[in-house]
């Protein structure tokens, strides 16, 4: 089968782009050939269908290559899942890929960061302040398809992460993100919205915020999987399309916060 390009990214008018860079299951074929982890393992701890959110805003990049292969939400020095510990405790390898490999994969790597600060450049040129929505998802089964749900106290709908945010600039923003998508109606109620309970946000967030530090503020947006069965990776595509509106909801706010109420310093 013809793997999908790397990433695919579409460019529009607003000041926010959607980030989907843990969608993706595909690996290069001398990559998945070295695989000890199955493709069943692997999808679980990626985040299937999170693509299908970015469509909220015309600045949309979607990543379709396994995290697996290269992780583009930690630094580039761990980027590369070398250890049992740095893979949720899952043996990735059947034997240590070579230097060859992991250059090949840092290479990716390399150059989607050239490719988003080219992306986000153009978003600060244009506009002067910009949001980045990173969306990721998140298992609660953890002790088995069978096993009751993880603790609904400590493991919100929505984590928000905001760690390495200047809320003293962007709280207002983070604010007024967070109750919008609490109020928006949801099957009948509404989600859970916390922030920084499960998640403070990773590398992308980071390297957005030490880059752009008055002018980029990334939300790392982590949806428990209540939108799937995160151990068959069978999708409800009821709630897949719910979340969507949900997210779709918060984007007037975002808007009227970068660029019509003054709040931002």
């Amino acid at each position: 089968m013809e793997m999908q390009p790397v990433w695919t990214t579409e460019r529009g008018e607003m000041p926010i782009v959607a980030t989907a860079i843990h969608a993706g299951h595909d690996a290069r074929p001398e990559v998945a050939a070295l695989f000890a982890v199955s493709g069943a393992d692997r999808l679980r701890e990626e985040d299937p269908f999170t693509d299908r959110w970015t469509p909220i805003v015309d600045n949309r990049v979607a990543v379709h290559r396994s995290r697996f292969e290269v992780d583009l939400n930690r630094s580039r020095e761990k980027a590369i899942y070398l250890e049992s510990e740095d893979a949720f405790d899952l043996k990735v390898w059947k034997e240590p890929p070579s230097a060859d490999l992991v250059n090949g994969s840092l290479a990716i790597y390399d150059d989607f960061y050239v490719g988003f600060r080219k992306l986000c450049d153009e978003l600060e040129s244009t506009h002067g302040r910009f949001v980045v929505l990173d969306l990721h998802s998140y298992n609660h089964r953890r002790k088995g398809p069978d096993a009751p749900v993880d603790d609904p106290g400590k493991n919100p709908e929505v984590n928000v992460g905001t760690g390495s945010l200047d809320r003293d600039r962007w709280g207002g923003l983070v604010d007024r993100f967070m109750a919008d998508v609490a109020e928006a109606p949801f099957e009948g109620g509404h989600l859970d919205v916390r922030e920084n309970v499960r998640f403070k946000g990773g590398y992308l967030s980071r390297w957005v915020h030490e880059n752009y530090p008055t002018s980029g503020c990334a939300l790392a947006i982590e949806v428990k999987k209540i939108f799937m069965d995160e151990w068959t990776g069978q999708e409800d595509e009821v709630v897949v399309v719910s979340i969507l509106e949900v997210l779709r909801a918060s984007i007037p706010g975002l808007l009227e916060e970068i660029t019509g109420s003054g709040r931002l310093i």
